[in-house]
Formats: C-alpha cells, structure tokens, sequence
C-alpha cells in the first residue's frame, strides 16, 4: 500500500495557506519540558479542518460542484462544512445520533445539511447521498489528501520546535497521526511520535499489536466520552501507523478529565475530551513515554458545555 510522503504534506501546507491557521507552539506554564499545539483555535475549533480543505481543493471542480459529503461525529463534519463553503460546494455530513449537540449546530451553521443516522449507518448512508448525487465523498480519515492535510501539524511542530524528542497525538481512525508520524520522522528521524487513545476505544493498540486491523464494536468505542476518537482504524492508516509510529498508550477516563481541567485553569485552552488524551498521557503516563522536549497536539475545543462544566465542577 503506498503510504503518504513529506511532499505531499508539504503540498497540502501549500494549498491550505489562507483558509487553515498557521497554529504556534505555546509552552506548557506548569512544565518547561511540554509545549501544546491548541488545534483548538482553529476557526472549526479542530485540526480536522486541515485535511478537508486539502480534499476539497484537490477535486475535479467538476465534481466538487455536485457537492461533497462526509460522515461525522462533529469534527470533521464542520470542517467540511467551513471547507466546502469556502470553495463554493454543496455539503452534506452525516452524523451518528447521541453525537454532541454543539457540534451538529455548527455544522448546520457553516450552511450544510445534517443527516441524523444510527452511529452504525453512518458510512453506508454517505455512501448512498453520493451516489445518488454524484458528488464527493471525503472520508475523515480514510484518504491520502486528508492525511496529508493533517500531516502539516507534524510539519508546522518541528519548524517551531526543531529539537523535539516527542510527539504525543491522539489516535482515533489514524489519519491526524498517520500524517503527524509521516512528517515528523521525514523531517526529525530521532524524535519519537506517539499514538494516544482512551482505554475504552483502545483498538490501534490491539491492531499494531496483532499487526492487523481490529475492530471495535459501536457499542464498545461509545463507552468512552472522547467521541472523536471513537472510529477503527482503517487499512490505509493501519499502514502509516505500522511503520512509522512509535508505539502508543493509553488513558482512562478520568485522566482525559484531568487534562481538561489542567488545560482550562493553568494554559486556559477549551478542550473537548479527545482534545485533551494527548496531555493526559504526558500528565499520568510519564514513565511509559521517552523523555524529553515533548509536542503535545490538543486536537479540539469543541467541548460539550455540560461535560465541560462537570470536569470543572469536579476538580473543584
């Protein structure tokens, strides 16, 4: 399977000048080792917006004029949606039921059209608006120009910080770590990139260690609160995290509410839950991380008001 190259992240850099954030590194106030790459300050408050506009930029005009479609818990679907509206293009998302509520109305507000489907349908249902529109379809994870797209946090992280030992990015379908992972180790072979996912959605671990792709039930990866990092890997980002990923570990649930916490009081950062996995490995799973100047991606701000109030409201 061919995988993704540093040209193509550093293309996807260049077509997404304008339309995406140029997000700096911000030191870490409680430790001088730690520096945060907030993706959450992205206009669609995530990175995801990366890889959609680089999609949406490669395709035929022809076909980007019928519309794109994509199938989202929120993330990804707004940024298509922002994608699609700045290139002029009918979008349509596809969202699990339960998804947050935050998420779906900003998605409707960058004017797409939300499609509301049990959590298992939510590919087959995209599947069938393409065809019956001749649009496009642009997966969250599962495609090259996306994973190229996300890649440019990798690229953006070694300019500002050219000695980074460590990368800590989460894991969810694999595409923000298969492009993070690709560009980093092009640029700074000795840097380590590690893969970070919650214990109850915990099947990238599992598939690199069986070094084939497993996957999780719907109903075992809605356990967790971390809703973007829900999805299985796919085969394409199976390859990328199979040879050039350092290895990955997991978070319970009450360390990614920890990290929230620790991200809103002392760097005052808004994360959702999958925003924060990343810090929660730094923060409670130190002695199974190499040591050193660390990167950690914050992938999302777009937290739920309810949960983020609970977090707050438990750590008093």
């Amino acid at each position: 399977m061919e995988l993704i190259s540093i040209e193509d992240v550093r293309a996807a850099a260049t077509d997404i000048a304008g339309t995406v954030t140029r997000i700096p590194l911000l030191p870490a106030p409680w430790d001088a080792q730690v520096w945060l790459k907030p993706e959450s300050l992205q206009p669609v408050g995530s990175f995801k917006l990366r890889g959609a506009t680089h999609a949406v930029t490669r395709l035929d005009p022809v076909v980007r004029a019928r519309g794109v479609v994509t199938h989202s818990s929120g993330n990804h679907g707004q940024a298509l949606a922002y994608a699609a509206r700045s290139a002029g293009a009918p979008c349509t998302v596809v969202v699990p039921e339960g998804a947050p509520l935050v998420k779906v109305d900003r998605i409707r507000a960058y004017g797409a059209e939300v499609v509301l489907v049990p959590p298992a349908r939510r590919l087959v249902e995209a599947e069938r608006i393409v065809a019956e529109t001749g649009g496009a379809l642009v997966p969250p994870f599962d495609d090259p120009h996306v994973i190229a797209g996300q890649g440019t946090v990798g690229l953006e992280i070694v300019e500002d910080l050219p000695d980074v030992d460590v990368v800590l990015v989460p894991v969810g379908g694999g595409g923000l770590a298969s492009g993070v992972a690709t560009a980093v180790k092009a640029l700074h072979p000795s840097a380590a990139v590690i893969g970070v996912e919650p214990l109850l959605a915990a099947d990238a671990r599992e598939s690199l260690a069986v070094d084939s792709v497993v996957v999780w039930e719907v109903e075992r990866t809605h356990r967790t609160s971390a809703d973007g990092l829900r999805t299985n890997l796919s085969e394409l980002t199976f390859a990328h995290l199979r040879e050039r990923l350092d290895g990955i570990v997991t978070v319970t649930e009450e360390e990614i509410a920890a990290a929230m916490g620790r991200l809103v009081r002392d760097a005052r950062l808004v994360a959702e839950p999958s925003g924060a996995v990343a810090l929660a490995a730094r923060l409670f799973h130190r002695d199974e991380l190499p040591q050193g100047r660390t990167a950690v991606v914050v992938t999302g701000g777009n937290a739920d008001p309810t949960v983020l109030a609970g977090v707050l409201t438990d750590a008093g």
